[in-house]
C-alpha cells in the first residue's frame, strides 16, 4: 500500500462519528469491531468484521487518459446495469494486478499499464455474501476500447463523475482515489442499498 508505516489516518463511521489514530496503512491497521445494524426489510443483520472472510476476492481498474476515466456500463453479473470500471474475480493463483489486467483486457479490449494500487474495499452482503476488492489505477494503457458482452466502455471526465448511476459505495472512495489518497473501507449492503460503512484514509 502507498502508506507510509507510522502515518496517520482518520477513521469515519456512516453516522458521523470520527476517531484519529496512527495505524500503519489501509491494509494493516486495526479492523473494525461487530455491527448490527437493522435491515430495510424489517430484520436485523451482524457482522464481527474480525472474523469476516470474503466469499470472492476481487478488482477494480480505473484507466486513466488525462483528465478522463475509462467506466462501463455492466452488462451482466452483480451490478448489471450500473456503471462500473472493469474488473471481476480473481482466478486461482492470480494476483490482484494480474486479474486487474486479465480482467479489463476480457471486458474492455485495453492493456492497462502503470498500475498504482489505490486502495481495499469489503463488502458484507446481508444475504451472506461478500467481497474484498482490490482497487487499482492506470496511469496508460494499450489499445482501443471495445464493448464486449460483459462490458460498454466509455470514457468520462473525471470531474463529473455520474455517481446516481453507480454503486452508493463509490461516492465514498472514488474521490479519494482521484486525490491519490491511500483508503481502506468496509460496507454493509441490502441488495444495492447501503447499510453502514467505515472509511480510513491515508494522509
Amino acid at each position: 500500500m502507498s502508506a507510509q508505516a507510522g502515518s496517520g489516518l482518520t477513521t469515519a463511521v456512516a453516522k458521523g462519528t470520527v476517531v484519529n489514530g496512527p495505524v500503519n496503512g489501509p491494509a494493516t491497521g486495526a479492523i473494525p469491531a461487530a455491527v448490527e445494524l437493522e435491515t430495510a426489510a424489517g430484520g436485523t443483520f451482524a457482522v464481527d468484521w474480525r472474523a469476516w472472510r470474503p466469499v470472492d476476492e476481487a478488482v477494480l481498474c480505473f484507466i486513466r487518459r488525462g483528465g478522463d476515466l475509462l467506466l462501463i456500463r455492466k452488462k451482466r453479473g452483480l451490478g448489471a446495469g450500473k456503471f462500473n470500471a472493469p474488473g471481476g474475480r480473481l482466478e486461482r493463483g492470480e494476483t490482484p494486478a494480474q486479474a486487474a489486467v486479465r480482467e479489463t483486457q476480457e471486458e474492455v479490449g485495453l492493456t492497462p499499464r502503470e498500475l498504482r494500487h489505490a486502495g481495499r474495499l469489503h463488502f458484507a452482503f446481508t444475504n451472506g455474501h461478500g467481497i474484498r476488492c482490490d482497487v487499482f489505477e492506470a496511469a496508460a494503457f494499450d489499445g482501443t476500447p471495445v464493448e464486449t458482452d460483459e462490458a460498454l466502455p466509455f470514457w468520462q471526465s473525471a470531474a463529473a463523475i455520474p455517481y446516481h448511476e453507480m454503486w452508493a459505495d463509490d461516492r465514498v472512495w472514488v474521490p479519494l482515489m482521484l486525490e491519490r489518497r491511500p483508503f481502506e473501507a468496509w460496507f454493509v449492503f441490502e441488495d444495492d442499498l447501503m447499510l453502514w460503512h467505515l472509511l480510513r484514509v491515508g494522509r
